[in-house]
């Protein structure tokens, strides 16, 4: 395997360029060039099929799937339905969002949560609603309020949440299963 490498220079901001972005392929061989006219030269002819470059997190395509998940797996973790008692601005959080008070009744009771849902609900709106929640999971910390449930929803094509609720009324803390 050959490599030479000619070094390109900083951008005026002080970061090193990226020389991918300058590639023009002529596998199995690739040229970069920076706008200054150096050069650089990979020569990988064993491993020509392998990416040069990792795509930014940003730029990743979200992954669709994960390795498979076994029935015991899903069992663990406990959804259950719940009625929002209250609801209130919360305004202390970094993105928008609401706290809400959920019932579940019998032996998980009230429980508290912060949810990004500002986009489709008004607090006033929201109680009295059915909604489902992940219970098991451990109190998370978000600003001065403490979260002890996941409210669950899906996004919109715009980004929103839309809360995950039953089409009929159920008794507070039935299992998703």
């Amino acid at each position: 395997m050959q490599l030479l490498v000619t070094k390109i220079p900083p951008s005026p901001r002080g970061r090193p360029r990226n020389p991918l972005r300058f590639l023009s392929f002529n596998l199995p061989s690739c040229r970069a060039s920076s706008n200054t006219g150096e050069t650089a030269l990979w020569h990988r002819p064993e491993t020509a099929d392998k990416p040069l470059w990792k795509p930014k997190q940003s730029q990743r395509k979200p992954v669709v799937t994960t390795e498979p998940v076994t029935i015991d797996d899903f069992e663990r973790i406990d959804i259950r339905v719940g009625t929002v008692t209250d609801a209130q601005p919360f305004p202390e959080a970094r993105k928008p969002a609401i706290k809400l008070w959920i019932d579940f009744g019998g032996d998980i009771g009230v429980k508290c949560s912060s949810a990004q849902i500002t986009l489709h609900y008004k607090p006033e709106t929201l109680i009295g609603r059915q909604v489902c929640a992940v219970v098991n999971f451990p109190p998370r910390r978000i600003g001065p309020f403490v979260s002890e449930v996941l409210t669950l929803g899906l996004p919109d094509a715009q980004g929103g949440i839309v809360l995950i609720r039953p089409d009929f009324k159920v008794s507070d803390g039935g299992k998703l299963f």
